[in-house]
């Protein structure tokens, strides 16, 4: 029998029967609906609900709540429109992805909720930025996010946590423990005797509690609210079961029949409803049936409205345009005078620095990036001038930083993450690709997230400092890719990239930081980022390039005009948004193009590009397109095996055969 450890009135004590009551009835009746293919998928969480019902009681209206697969309860009881919801479910147009995604992936902002994602636990690092905005704010609200048991073997679970330990953020996790993760039960998947004793690695307070105890559930949470709001994060492994397959196709075949039986007998539902019997808060269990008849009532309505709602209908445009956030930058009116002399690193510090002496809402996030100043020194002073509230040392979690700055950025935040090498930013490429650069189009409000990248080789510096990663994001839509080759862009483009409402990955050459000067305004100027720029003009022949490249671009071009052979330079600045009229219009103008680029030749974005001339400017060629690449190999360490691997150790030999068609 189940107990509250204070006494609560009879209202509170129906309100909550039918707070468990509605989720399973809406439940019930999306497996008949399910049986007649009227719904494609189901994530069951019969069984389940005294977990998500008793959270959603016990946290006050401001909290935020991160909720999985099987977390219907939430949604119910806190108010989320009914027909939205359904439409929702069914993937119709007035659902709030508006068809674009699936099930409970996706949140809502107005009753404090963010959706998931199918990447178990990558939602986690996303509460720790809620709850860091909390604290930045002194808003006094908690970020509470759940994850099943087989989420805990992910890296994203334990970057979290740690985060919001060390940071003492206002977290609560919720463990779902129902058995199995799938069909693979908790036994094969960690050794330890109770998930809850994780948090001890942490130096946070980890408790198991009865999931199917609505009042238990009620309690901890209340607690753990009170705890977290002191800086102290909880983890709540909640012991429960799945009563039916992880989806419906799944089934259960995996699960002996005994454990069943021993769980039916724990049916939160059944339990709360003999705990109202005895307690003569119900006298008879007809009154049950008369609340369930209550319930469908409530329900039938806006289901059957969202049943036969339209359809999503395809408009390309429309589509297409939602994938970003549109940003028209304003002229500025501010014209300074004075002029200095930069190098590439001072400018991005340059821009950094006024950034966030504008706007408080600049946060910066990465390793050493504080008292250090970077391992680059970008960030040199900025913890004395800013603040460590504002410059921030992470611990080595790229996956945790990006999704801290996604939840940052969902409370009006401007993050910034620095990856001390853009070799680790594979670490980071699941927050980026699935949920960064997705979230606008599915159903997030922008998100203003820099992340600088310091690449490229040339330094000695081997196979896991040296990459050139941009091209890896370029077939991901929602990332706007920024690579700048000169002091002056190095200043206004990431200045720029920080204005932007949309995701941007800023990709600095370490080669250039201490390489190249220049003199430039001091001041910044926002411009839209993908627009090119002839760096050099000329008509034998096009060079197209961006970043270090566009360097030995020049660098040959000169030698060539020695010979009286005049080549274009053409700088794309960005890969995306990729200025194709310019390109366009240089390949019009030589009739021969070489394609330059410092990554390895397959897959990289001159690729992407060499297919683009192909499809929109065959009838201007002269010569076949040509590519410079870097080999297909690692990146050695020694100094003169790095030079045959550039790109640049074969530029002359490409343009010799593309002058000579």
């Amino acid at each position: 029998m189940i107990q509250p450890q204070k006494n609560i009135s009879d209202k509170k004590a129906l309100s909550l029967y039918r707070d468990l009551l509605l989720p399973r009835r809406i439940e019930e009746k999306m497996l008949n609906l399910l049986r007649q293919n009227k719904i494609s998928k189901w994530f069951s969480g019969i069984g389940q609900e005294a977990i998500a019902v008793g959270i959603a009681n016990v946290l006050h209206d401001e909290d935020y709540i991160l909720p999985m697969h099987r977390n219907l309860g939430i949604f119910t009881t806190r108010g989320v429109d009914f027909y939205k919801l359904f439409c929702q479910l069914f993937g119709k147009a007035d659902g709030f992805t508006g068809g674009r995604d699936r099930s409970f992936h996706f949140g809502d902002m107005e009753h404090r909720i963010s959706g998931m994602i199918s990447h178990l636990a990558a939602t986690m690092p996303i509460a720790g930025g809620l709850g860091l905005a909390s604290k930045l704010k002194e808003n006094n609200f908690v970020a509470l996010s759940f994850c099943g048991d087989g989420a805990t073997s992910e890296g994203d679970f334990h970057e979290a946590l740690n985060l919001a330990a060390v940071w003492e953020l206002p977290v609560i996790f919720i463990i779902e423990n129902n058995g199995y993760g799938l069909s693979t039960p908790t036994r094969e998947q960690f050794a330890c005797e109770s998930l809850a004793d994780r948090a001890v690695g942490y130096g946070m307070n980890g408790i198991s509690i009865d999931g199917n105890n609505l009042f238990e559930v009620m309690d901890t949470v209340a607690q753990a609210r009170k705890d977290a709001l002191k800086g102290k994060p909880t983890l709540i492994e909640a012991k429960t079961f799945r009563m039916r397959g992880h989806e419906e196709a799944s089934g259960t075949f995996y699960i002996p029949d005994e454990k069943f039986e021993k769980w039916k007998e724990k049916d939160p539902i059944s339990r709360y409803e003999e705990w109202l019997l005895k307690n003569e808060i119900i006298e008879n269990k007809e009154q049950f049936e008369e609340l369930k008849s209550e319930i469908d009532q409530l329900i039938s309505e806006p289901l059957q409205k969202a049943l036969e709602a339209e359809e999503p209908r395809f408009d390309r445009d429309k589509e297409l345009s939602d994938v970003y956030t549109s940003f028209k930058p304003q002229p500025s009116n501010k014209n300074k005078s004075t002029v200095s002399e930069k190098r590439f690193v001072d400018a991005i510090q340059f821009s950094l620095r006024k950034a966030f002496e504008e706007d408080d809402s600049y946060i910066m996030l990465g390793q050493d990036i504080a008292e250090y100043g970077g391992v680059f020194k970008v960030t040199e002073g900025f913890v004395d001038q800013f603040g460590k509230q504002r410059i921030r040392n992470t611990p080595i979690i790229e996956s945790g930083a990006i999704g801290c700055a996604i939840g940052l950025a969902l409370e009006g935040f401007k993050p910034i993450v620095e990856i001390q090498f853009a070799d680790f930013i594979s670490c980071g490429y699941n927050q980026i690709v699935n949920n960064l650069a997705k979230a606008h189009y599915r159903w997030m409000p922008p998100l203003n997230i820099t992340i600088r990248a310091p690449h490229g080789a040339g330094v000695g510096a081997g196979p896991y400092h040296s990459e050139s990663t941009e091209g890896w994001f370029m077939q991901h839509p929602g990332l706007k890719i920024v690579v700048p080759s000169t002091v002056k862009d190095a200043q206004n483009l990431l200045y720029s990239a920080l204005q932007d409402p949309n995701p941007v990955l800023f990709f600095e050459h370490k080669k250039l930081y201490r390489s190249i000067r220049e003199t430039t305004p001091d001041d910044c100027k926002v411009e839209e980022l993908g627009r090119a720029r002839i760096s050099r003009e000329g008509n034998r022949a096009s060079i197209i390039s961006y970043g270090m490249g566009v360097h030995w671009a020049l660098e040959v071009a000169e030698k060539y005009a020695d010979k009286g052979i005049e080549l274009e330079v053409v700088d794309l600045r960005s890969l995306v948004p990729l200025d194709m009229e310019t390109i366009k219009e240089t390949v019009a103008k030589t009739h021969k193009v070489l394609l330059l680029q410092e990554p390895s030749q397959t897959l990289g974005p001159m690729s992407e590009i060499s297919s683009l001339i192909g499809e929109e400017c065959f009838e201007d060629l002269d010569a076949p397109i040509m590519r410079c690449s870097s080999l297909d190999m690692p990146i050695p360490f020694n100094t003169e095996l790095e030079k045959g691997y550039l790109a640049n150790y074969r530029l002359e030999e490409k343009l010799e055969n593309l002058l000579a068609y």
